[in-house]
């Protein structure tokens, strides 16, 4: 089996931002016994800690387990402040607290103002997002080393999200327009509905390094498993590591390739 198996979260583990399911939380588990998982998308550590380590069964090896919010601009390992036994693990897992920052690619409040202004002027100058209507939630987020813009807003039902741009042309044409007003920052599409900024050359291929070189593992022995692995897709700059790669279309086949994977301790 590989050292390490990265994971994207919505449209892979589980439905965007859902919870994982009970069968999804416990192959997970099984996975995180048997070698090193990290998890990398584009919502920040709540989202996270809610969506996955909540989800987890207390026997999950936690110490196993590596988030990276924000698209690869942060990581967090799990490392409790205190001397504690496996079974308190689940309770304190679920709490930031418990999370050790190991880096964080933060960007300024001024970068993030500035970032807000380029977005409300591209969705002015596209015609695809109108601000004065009503939204689910806010629909632009500023999460520390990223700001999010989300079409519907950041709470939207996951049917409408599935509705708004199934061919990715509005977000395409979104992210062209805010490429062109901030040409010294990463713009990539993020989500089912959203488009997501970060300093200049963060991206997942970033993170995935930067968890390579920490963990001391090759790129070559880990493996990335996503349902954008595609030009354009959120899974895209996975492609400029040397990670292998594994392509699935919902959480049902991403909990089939597990399966496979704990049964053949190989890929």
């Amino acid at each position: 089996m590989h050292k390490l198996i990265i994971f994207d979260l919505d449209g892979t583990l589980a439905e965007s931002k859902q919870p994982l399911s009970l069968e999804m939380a416990g192959l997970l588990a099984r996975l995180l016994a048997a070698t090193q998982v990290a998890i990398i998308s584009g919502g920040a550590l709540p989202q996270f800690l809610k969506q996955v380590v909540d989800r987890l069964p207390p026997e999950a090896n936690l110490r196993n387990l590596y988030l990276l919010p924000t698209s690869g601009a942060t990581l967090y390992e799990y490392s409790p402040s205190t001397s504690i036994d496996s079974a308190q693990d689940k309770s304190l897992g679920t709490s930031a607290d418990a999370w050790k920052k190991v880096y964080e690619e933060r960007l300024s409040e001024a970068d993030a103002s500035h970032i807000e202004r380029a977005m409300r002027d591209a969705a002015t100058h596209t015609g695809l997002i109108d601000f004065s209507a009503p939204a689910w939630g806010e629909r632009v987020e500023y999460r520390g080393s990223q700001v999010t813009l989300s079409a519907l807003g950041q709470k939207a039902p996951v049917k409408e999200k599935q509705a708004w741009d199934p061919d990715k042309s509005k977000r395409r044409a979104l992210q062209a327009a805010l490429a062109e007003r901030l040409p010294q920052f990463s713009v990539r599409m993020g989500g089912a509905t959203s488009i997501d900024v970060t300093k200049s050359g963060i991206d997942k291929a970033y993170g995935i390094r930067k968890l390579c070189e920490r963990l001391n593992i090759p790129e070559s022995e880990a493996l990335y498993i996503g349902d954008q692995l595609t030009e354009g897709g959120n899974d895209e700059a996975v492609f400029k590591t040397n990670v292998g790669t594994k392509s699935v279309n919902s959480p049902s086949d991403t909990a089939r390739l597990i399966e496979a994977l704990l049964e053949s301790k190989e890929v």
